[in-house]
């Protein structure tokens, strides 16, 4: 069967004298400037306006680049950056893990929130970024498409792409089916957290968030091309052992909100 499209795409989105600007840096300053303003609407909502989001969103910029380029490297080929360690600085070559970037901006986060955040429950805060992470999240998967990289395995389905720049074999737009759960995360959390309770009960949107974006996640890797040098022939893949501690600690975190908005009706 004939695939939809055959894919080859500039990376380059334009250059300025010797500067060449990438979509992929572009879709990452979309991601986080939608982040922000969303970040911002919502916890106006709660009448914490006085907030500094800006600055909260710097630094888990910051922050999710670094986790995400230091777990690419010590979890996906750490051989080649043990022995190329001054290659772990290289990340306009690509490579980046979600997982580590969702642990970055954990951790930023909760190093700023006192400062810029101050007397807000870190819970909270959490809870007021999970919908434009999971937005940021589809955007950054558009990158990747775009990128023609974390391609699928081949496929003779109708939905087969061929990315150019990779092969000729038609493969699933993994990618893009990704971007499309992110999606559909996103319009399930924001129909969740217009109930009342859920403001109530913090820690809940950040555990859904978890639950949904890891499933997809580890659900997804059965027809993602082995993204580690040493996971060819494995039948669990590090992505989808990364994947797993996300989504234990998603579960607990709504059995925990929901446990504690339960005691508080009683």
């Amino acid at each position: 069967m004939n695939p939809v499209l055959h894919w080859s795409f500039d990376p380059i989105a334009f250059s300025i004298g010797p500067l060449a600007v990438h979509w992929y840096g572009l879709c990452w300053m979309l991601a986080f400037l939608q982040g922000q303003m969303l970040t911002q609407r919502l916890l106006r909502a709660l009448g914490r306006g006085d907030v500094d989001v800006g600055s909260l969103m710097m630094y888990a910029l910051i922050g999710a680049i670094v986790g995400a380029r230091l777990t690419h490297c010590l979890f996906y080929d750490p051989g080649y950056y043990l022995s190329h360690p001054l290659k772990v600085l290289a990340v306009w070559e690509g490579g980046m893990a979600s997982h580590g970037g969702a642990i970055g901006l954990i951790a930023a986060l909760f190093l700023a929130a006192p400062r810029y955040a101050p007397g807000l429950p870190f819970l909270t805060l959490l809870d007021a970024i999970a919908i434009p992470s999971a937005i940021g999240g589809a955007i950054i998967r558009v990158a990747n498409f775009l990128n023609s990289e974390i391609v699928g395995r081949p496929t003779d389905g109708a939905w087969g792409v061929v990315f150019d720049q990779v092969d000729s074999l038609p493969r699933y737009p993994v990618q893009l089916f990704e971007a499309l759960c992110y999606v559909v995360t996103a319009l399930l959390l924001w129909a969740w957290q217009r109930r009342r309770e859920t403001w109530a009960s913090p820690g809940q949107l950040t555990g859904l968030f978890l639950v949904l974006v890891f499933i997809a996640r580890f659900a997804l890797e059965i027809i993602k091309t082995p993204q580690a040098s040493y996971e060819a022939g494995q039948v669990v893949t590090v992505g989808q052992w990364l994947s797993v501690p996300f989504i234990v600690i998603g579960l607990f975190m709504i059995w925990r909100s929901t446990r504690r908005s339960t005691a508080l009706e009683s």
